[in-house]
């Protein structure tokens, strides 16, 4: 006998970890299991089948014009016009008497506003505008909304996969006054797969 008591015996017996303690190796193909992938949405404009002809498209959000986007634009398009650039000119100048936006930027940005929920990503290419209007000027400050219609589509004859989307789209400042009107007809790729995914 070493006179070992029965306690010290027990934990000589005991070396190891206890049964519960030891790990088990996973069966083959039985590991944990993917976490499924989320179904991908990409932000893209409409399809040709998607246009509605009886909506009116709202654009959001609006876009406040600065002195900044006015002089920057105007200097870059080589428009030395003085109406938007020279404002002890413009502000002896009836009826007005302050700045005006250049033009050619209300058109730009009106356009520009509709393009996220219309055709981004699924236009070819802008055939021409015509009946453009500005009934109202914008000032530095003011803040320009969008909304658009379709007034047209038909399918191409001579283009497979694109069809010709005419919109009428018109722009209001924050009083709801409306600055600019434009038509706009455009070349709009079909769905790709006919399928009605995304």
């Amino acid at each position: 006998m070493s006179g070992q008591g029965p306690e010290e015996a027990a934990q000589h017996h005991h070396a190891g970890p206890p049964p519960q303690a030891q790990k088990t190796q996973p069966v083959s193909g039985q590991g944990p299991k993917e976490a499924a992938q989320p179904r991908r949405i990409v932000q893209r404009g409409l399809w040709f089948e998607e246009f509605e002809t009886d909506v009116v498209y709202e654009h959001k959000p609006g876009r406040t014009i600065t002195e900044a986007d006015n002089v920057l634009f105007t200097t870059l398009t080589m428009n030395t016009q003085a109406l938007h650039l020279d404002a002890a000119f413009s502000d002896a100048l009836p009826p007005f008497n302050q700045r005006l936006v250049n033009s050619m930027f209300t058109l730009s940005t009106l356009i520009g506003l509709s393009v996220a929920q219309l055709t981004q990503g699924t236009i070819v290419a802008n055939l021409g505008f015509s009946e453009i209007a500005f009934p109202k000027p914008l000032f530095h400050g003011d803040t320009m909304y969008a909304e658009t219609v379709v007034i047209g589509k038909r399918e191409s004859a001579s283009r497979p996969g694109e069809g010709v989307v005419t919109f009428a789209h018109t722009a209001r400042n924050q009083h709801g006054e409306v600055v600019a009107t434009a038509t706009r007809k455009t070349l709009v790729r079909l769905r790709p797969d006919r399928s009605g995914t995304e």
